[in-house]
């Protein structure tokens, strides 16, 4: 079952490196073979700075360049040039760890019927109390996919930058909506990917992540914003919020 590691990038060159040895380390510890069995694709997102050349310093990745600006076309460009059964997707400052592929091949090798798998984050750089407020907040979001799939049947829930999608359904999709480009993407594909087969948020399949968005702009700020993202994608099938701010590092 060959995986393509898709990780769309914009201005990353300081924390894809991080990234992408993370992910290589995950598939020789599963004795997956770089270029064969695996392969990590960085779409380099119209960056400025020296993404592209970090991208390309770590062996076995390649890179595709994806001029116009925005999360969703990356991510299409980067399934566009995938040949993996899964496309997993994983943002540059995402850190999958000891286990994560192996999770991840366990889940989908037992059920033919589940087309995305997705899990929480754990952020790095911030508090610890701030990772007690997220916790508290994907228990809450976890209720609201359980009743929303299971119960309402309009939709469920993927975790942008740590979900895993079956290529047979991606095909199914057709086009994306390329409304958008950011904020909601993430609920927009689980939403149309259930219409196709099972999707699954488990706490079984956590990943780190930068919580320089948190700090930047506000615990309480984030999680309304990503809230009325979710409420809006899912039940009035547009974003909420359709601007955002680039937050990078120093």
């Amino acid at each position: 079952m060959k995986i393509s590691f898709v990780v769309p990038a914009y201005n990353e060159q300081s924390l894809l490196a991080r990234s992408l040895t993370a992910i290589s380390e995950e598939v020789s510890r599963n004795g997956l073979k770089l270029g064969e069995e695996a392969e990590i694709i960085v779409v380099n997102n119209a960056s400025t700075d020296n993404t592209r050349e970090v991208a390309l310093s770590v062996e076995g990745v390649q890179v595709v360049d994806e001029p116009r600006k925005g999360l969703v076309q990356a991510r299409w460009t980067g399934f566009e040039r995938s040949t993996g059964v899964l496309i997993a997707n994983i943002d540059a400052d995402t850190i999958i760890p000891n286990g994560w592929l192996a999770e991840v091949l366990r889940q989908f090798g037992r059920s033919e019927a589940l087309v995305g798998l997705s899990g929480p984050y754990i952020y790095y750089g911030v508090p610890r109390k701030v990772n007690v407020v997220v916790a508290c907040y994907y228990r809450l979001a976890w209720l609201a996919y359980v009743f929303n799939q299971y119960v309402l049947n309009v939709g469920a829930m993927l975790q942008g930058g740590n979900f895993v999608v079956k290529r047979s359904a991606m095909l199914k999709l057709g086009n994306p909506d390329l409304r958008f480009s950011f904020y909601g993407e993430d609920t927009d594909m689980a939403n149309r990917l259930s219409k196709v087969g099972n999707v699954k948020f488990t706490f079984r399949l956590p990943a780190r992540s930068s919580g320089r968005r948190l700090v930047g702009e506000g615990v309480f700020t984030i999680g309304l914003r990503y809230t009325m993202n979710f409420i809006w994608a899912t039940f009035r099938k547009k974003p909420f919020t359709e601007e955002w701010n680039d937050i990078r590092e120093a």
